[in-house]
């Protein structure tokens, strides 16, 4: 059966129809939703997913923090904020008429590292973790710091209980959920080998320790001072002992986070753009979240394309913008359009054009020479129906270029319909809503309002604000 045959269309609208539409309020208005977490790939639009809902909640009665782990400066531009950082600051503008409000942050990875030893150590031990060139390097970029340092961000804003409810916007990509794995690392990074050499020393103590240190590591204290220098692996070993008694406490709040994420009071949103890329991501996380017991809300599928001419297939456009520009091959002849010459024989229907016995210029039967006829008026006529002929030319070209735009439209809707419905295929369980592509990007509260009314409603066209 052809992709074009109406009864398949018909069965495509009748499998939309039958997909669970995703109830956004319900969600947002439950007060036993502590925590929503928007994750998907790169570009979907997570950020101004999460702000959205956001000030949705918030405009609902709710105290809400929206934690942001992506560094770009969306958020905090769209809120009015000159800039966020490890602190929740309030956004002004929301309507508190409910009783809520609206707060946003950034996460500060190093900051974030650098609260957990300060409350978590005695001030001599803190000054020597933070002034350590090993523990600086760690907590400024190294690789699953951000992800693990991101939950225990969220289990501290949890565990303050000052919320009602923290919306999370992940990092891009696959990484949106390494934070799932953090514990896992930090676990396997605390019982590995490495690190168990490293604390033997400090744990032997004194002269016996250094003869451990000597004779036990000798070999391979040779061969890492040779590849990262005695200096680096010194600063390792006094971090790794100035550690120890606090990493018991981060795999244990790492720990309680991940259960956290796993409580009914937690809702996943997948945010994905209706292209095959991207829905392909978003099956990943809808996977994912089930193998880890993850509960997952539904998807947000965004900046969906929509037409107001939806009943003008693209075949028929495409047959209208072919005829009309077939048809200008016609009358195209030299630049004579709309000059019409009158066979001599021909009667003259304006009684203007001279006899067979009398051509212009002839002299007349008294021997004078008549005028030649004024030609001003002909020539206007043909200067007029050469300017109309143009004018419709332009018209139709117009026409023509607008019906192309609307099949390529319709085409568009085609393909992005054909992605959702093998989604849809594949996880009927998953709830959706759709959000509309809009012609710029959010960059205030207003639109953030109107992007809220759109992911409540899950119909993609929506008035304009004001209309």
């Amino acid at each position: 059966m052809s992709p074009k045959d109406p009864a398949r269309q018909r069965e495509g609208a009748r499998r939309l129809k039958a997909a669970r539409v995703l109830d956004v309020d319900r969600l947002l208005e439950d007060p036993q939703t502590r925590i929503v977490v928007c994750c998907g790939s790169g570009g979907v639009g997570k950020t101004t997913t999460a702000a959205a809902l956001g000030l949705r909640a918030a405009e609902r009665g709710r105290k809400v923090v929206v934690l942001t782990i992506d560094p770009a400066r969306r958020l905090a531009q769209s809120m009015g904020i000159d800039s966020l950082d490890n602190t929740p600051r309030r956004v002004k503008g929301v309507d508190d008429a409910a009783g809520g409000e609206l707060h946003a942050m950034m996460l500060d990875m190093k900051r974030t590292f650098d609260e957990i030893v300060e409350s978590h150590a005695d001030p001599d031990r803190a000054a020597a973790i933070l002034g350590n060139p090993f523990y600086q390097s760690l907590s400024a970029g190294f690789a699953g710091t951000q992800e693990y340092m991101a939950m225990e961000k969220l289990g501290q804003l949890r565990a303050k209980d000052e919320w009602d409810l923290i919306v999370v916007d992940t990092p891009p990509s696959r990484s949106a959920l390494d934070f799932l794995d953090a514990p896992k690392r930090l676990g396997s990074f605390l019982d590995g080998k490495l690190i168990r050499v490293l604390l033997a020393p400090a744990k032997v103590g004194g002269r016996a320790g250094m003869k451990f240190l000597n004779v036990g590591m000798s070999m391979m204290t040779g061969v890492l001072g040779k590849v990262l220098g005695g200096q680096f692996l010194k600063d390792v070993q006094t971090f790794v002992a100035a550690m120890d008694s606090m990493f018991g406490g981060f795999r244990t709040r790492a720990d309680a986070t991940y259960k956290l994420l796993q409580a009914p009071g937690t809702a996943f949103l997948v945010v994905a753009a209706p292209e095959r890329d991207a829905l392909r991501e978003a099956a990943y996380f809808v996977q994912r979240l089930a193998a880890e017991d993850m509960p997952l809300a539904g998807l947000v599928l965004n900046r969906v394309h929509g037409s107001g001419a939806d009943r003008l297939s693209a075949e028929r456009a495409l047959a209208a913008a072919e005829n009309l520009e077939e048809s200008r091959i016609v009358d195209q002849d030299g630049g004579k359009a709309g000059v019409r010459t009158t066979p001599a024989n021909s009667p003259d229907p304006h009684g203007s054009s001279p006899s067979p016995e009398s051509a212009p210029g002839d002299p007349d039967p008294d021997g004078t020479s008549p005028e030649a006829p004024e030609p001003a008026a002909a020539d206007t006529t043909a200067a007029d129906t050469a300017s109309s002929d143009t004018a419709e030319r332009s018209a139709d070209v117009l026409a023509a270029g607008l019906l192309r735009l609307h099949a390529e439209r319709m085409h568009l809707l085609a393909r992005e319909q054909r992605t959702r419905d093998r989604f849809t295929a594949r996880h009927p369980e998953v709830a959706v809503t759709e959000v509309a592509a809009l012609p710029g990007d959010v960059h205030d509260l207003a639109g953030l309002r109107d992007i809220g009314a759109r992911l409540a409603t899950g119909r993609p066209e929506l008035p304009e604000p004001g209309a």
